[in-house]
């Protein structure tokens, strides 16, 4: 319904101020540039669908090999004592914490197939212990709250909508959004067990936190001793991680005895079908967005935007990305048609295209996330869940500012 929303104003909203150009300024070039940009946008939402096909098909056929060799309920049975203590509500050994951890693999992992029945299991399992049924409780929230924050480990999609539109190295985002995520996650974390009192300083919380935490502050300081090649050391980093991965999975079906080919091929199938799918829906949106920014609304709003800014700030560039971070909570699908929008526009290893896609893979949706998993078992009032949820969105984007900045500027 809010996409809905948001996608009649930017078309009725551009044509009203291209009108307005028209009728009091005199700019009759105006509707012929909405045309315009309704032609161009639909071939670029087409050309990136086509050109994700390849990178979408071979990674979702690897994920297949790594799902159905077990490596996700790996990660579930290491990680079980750090979830069990994050969620103290929870009886022991109950079947939702297997579900959650598996739903939090899933979308590390870029699972979102997986992720998202698996999260639908975990929230209709934790209803079953809820006390007040029209009201979430404590270990839901939590669950959405990181879900919704939840850190990404490899940015597929994104990274392939990069190599489609030309980027020199795609996964040069790689690093930037592992340290965005980890400090989303960690605020979504912080401010969710202060509404709720949870006590953090237990062994496997604080060896988890801790444990990751010290890596990113080591991964952090190696960047800092090689300031003049942290764009390549990302590049480097993430390229290594993806064929560790590929790798590890081949490798563990192998031990498995898994015909690798043909869960490769199965997987694979999703892949394209996937790719496909997506066209109506980034045509869509890209002709909106295209005929909101051709309208000269968007590059009005950036400029108040930039305005206010500069009374703090020096650079200013940043707010040229800020559509993608606004959009991110309300649409998954109008976040990623912003990101395409910058990179189209200023170019896709520019400091905005670079800084957008690492908005992009910052968070989750939030709004949908919380929409989805409490209207599966009819959750009325939300409690804190939405403020929580905001909080780790928010601390999501300066960080991507930030670290967009320390990588690429």
């Amino acid at each position: 319904m809010v996409l809905n929303y948001i996608w009649v104003f930017f078309i009725v909203a551009g044509f009203i101020y291209a009108l307005v150009r028209v009728l009091f300024l005199g700019d009759y070039t105006a509707f012929e540039e909405l045309v315009s940009s309704v032609f161009s946008m639909s071939e670029v939402a087409v050309n990136i669908s086509i050109g994700l096909i390849g990178a979408m098909t071979f990674w979702l056929g690897i994920m297949r090999i790594g799902e159905k060799a077990g490596f996700i309920a790996l990660l579930s049975n290491i990680t079980a004592p750090f979830f069990s203590a994050l969620f103290p509500s929870i009886p022991k050994g109950h079947p939702s914490i297997g579900a959650m951890i598996m739903n939090f693999s899933a979308n590390m992992l870029g699972l979102d197939n997986a992720a998202t029945p698996l999260g639908l299991k975990a929230m209709q399992s934790l209803q079953e212990i809820n006390p007040k049924k029209d009201t979430a409780s404590d270990a839901q929230i939590l669950f959405l709250v990181l879900n919704s924050s939840g850190l990404t480990l490899i940015p597929v999609s994104i990274m392939a909508i990069r190599a489609s539109m030309g980027a020199q190295m795609p996964a040069d985002i790689f690093m930037p959004i592992l340290f965005t995520t980890f400090c989303s996650s960690l605020a979504g974390l912080l401010i969710t067990s202060l509404f709720q009192k949870i006590n953090l300083f237990t062994l496997p919380v604080l060896l988890v936190v801790g444990t990751l935490s010290l890596c990113m502050a080591m991964l952090f300081k190696f960047v800092q001793w090689f300031p003049t090649k942290v764009s390549l050391l990302s590049s480097l980093g993430g390229n290594f991680l993806i064929l560790l991965i590929i790798i590890a999975f081949i490798v563990w079906a192998l031990i498995k005895k898994l015909n690798v080919y043909e869960q490769f091929i199965e997987g694979a199938k999703d892949g394209f079908k996937t790719s496909i799918q997506i066209i109506p829906y980034l045509v869509a949106m890209l002709v909106a967005i295209g005929i909101f920014r051709s309208s000269g609304i968007l590059e009005a709003v950036l400029i108040k935007i930039e305005a206010f800014f500069s009374l703090f700030v020096s650079d200013t560039s940043f707010t040229k990305a800020l559509p993608t971070a606004f959009m991110k909570p309300l649409s998954g699908s109008g976040a990623r048609g912003m990101m395409v929008d910058a990179i189209n526009t200023y170019g896709v290893d520019s400091l905005v295209g670079r800084m957008t896609s690492v908005m992009q893979g910052s968070t989750e949706t939030t709004f949908y996330v919380l929409a989805v998993y409490f209207g599966a078992v009819k959750i009325k009032f939300s409690r804190h869940a939405v403020f929580c949820g905001l909080f780790a969105d928010f601390i999501g984007v300066i960080a991507a500012i930030v670290f967009s900045y320390l990588f690429f500027s």
